[in-house]
């Protein structure tokens, strides 16, 4: 085995130019591969990014809500009765909706407006990196991400701005919460996003459902719908597979992202097959050389098989490099590149079984070389 392995090692790198120009071909098609999944996984991860930081068991939403971003709107007058059930702890109200935000200078810009109940259950600001969540208990007090301030006109806690009509002071300031719309999500108390939206007092986008430990939760869920009307009662997974459906199949969008992935993985294994095929096929003189000397099958297709995998272990390697630059460049963007150990583990074996099948298709060449033409070189 050491001999096959130091054999095809050597028919590898004797030519480095070649093994240059293959390398760079594998390196290429894998970041492009790699770039379009993590687009995709980004994406998935990011429209939902509100539900995934939410701590509640279940969600009442109006009937027929197709996603977070949904402005239906429901009778918040439903949580009493949703606190009635046996198991329900808390049922805290949540309202969302676009506004304008007025800056300094009178210019506006549409905002995302997520309000909740300071205490306890609700949807509350994460990775605070200046003021406090606390402080949003201040009147007219919101929490903004610090990747929207050129867009919003403040440059920190203090800043003065107003939405529909009424002042706002940014009182805490997160980092990476951002939107895949690219509009700026603004954090508030629940009452002050009714005003800040137009909603009704009586009025809620959602309610948050808490449930007591020992609670059954579909025992629960049942007792809920028979007492709630035009509503549903959902999961925070049911929620989170509904909002991803319907913005990565119901909509343009993640369609585009799908093909792009899938555009990229046919791409990258035809620039994979060609490379390695070209390149086991100008060695067709050196194999025609072991078959000629004698040499087995086996012993061909093993050199050959741990030529590509040689290829494919170089080639992921600077291919994951170049990716985790990608990443980190992108970490602060809108729809950043995510890599997660399960994709990373994919590509791997993606390359492996793409420069494999490679020699595979290169064997076959190979075996149709009559040895005696060797001799007439």
């Amino acid at each position: 085995m050491s001999l096959r392995f130091r054999l095809a090692s050597r028919n590898l790198f004797h030519d480095r130019l070649r093994f240059v120009a293959t390398i760079v071909g594998i390196v290429f098609s894998i970041v492009l591969v790699t770039l379009q999944m993590g687009l995709y996984v980004g994406f998935r991860r990011t429209v939902t990014t509100m539900i995934d930081h939410s701590a509640a068991n279940l969600w009442i939403v109006p009937a027929g809500t197709k996603c977070f971003e949904d402005p239906s709107l429901l009778d918040e007058r439903q949580r009493f009765r949703a606190l009635a059930i046996d198991g329900v702890v808390e049922a805290a109200p949540l309202v969302i909706g676009y506004a304008q935000w007025r800056l300094p200078n009178g210019t506006t810009t549409p905002v995302f407006v997520v309000g909740s109940e300071l205490q306890g259950l609700g949807l509350h600001p994460w990775n605070v990196v200046a003021g406090r969540t606390d402080d949003l208990a201040i009147p007219g007090a919101v929490a903004i991400d610090q990747s929207y301030f050129d867009r919003l006109g403040v440059r920190g806690p203090g800043e003065n701005a107003e939405i529909r009509d009424q002042a706002v002071q940014v009182a805490a300031v997160t980092r990476g919460i951002r939107s895949f719309t690219t509009t700026p999500y603004v954090f508030t108390d629940v009452n002050r996003a009714r005003a800040y939206t137009g909603t009704s007092q009586q009025k809620a986008s959602y309610l948050l459902v808490r449930l007591s430990p020992e609670a059954d939760i579909n025992r629960v869920r049942q007792d809920l719908r028979a007492s709630l009307s035009d509503v549903e009662v959902l999961t925070s997974g049911e929620f989170r597979n509904r909002s991803r459906s319907f913005w990565l199949f119901g909509t343009g969008a993640g369609a585009a992202l799908f093909a792009g992935a899938l555009l990229g993985l046919i791409v990258g294994t035809v620039i994979v097959a060609q490379t390695l095929y070209s390149s086991t096929k100008d060695h067709l003189n050196e194999f025609a050389t072991l078959r000629a000397i004698g040499s087995s099958s086996s012993y061909i297709y093993t050199v050959i098989i741990w030529q590509a995998l040689l290829s494919a272990i170089i080639g992921f390697c600077g291919a994951a490099g170049v990716s985790a630059v990608v990443v980190r460049m992108t970490a602060e963007s809108a729809l950043p590149i995510v890599m997660t150990p399960t994709l990373t583990l994919g590509l791997l074996l993606l390359t492996v079984v793409m420069c494999v099948g490679s020699g595979v298709a290169a064997i076959v060449q190979v075996m149709r070389i009559d040895p005696t033409l060797v001799f007439t070189r």
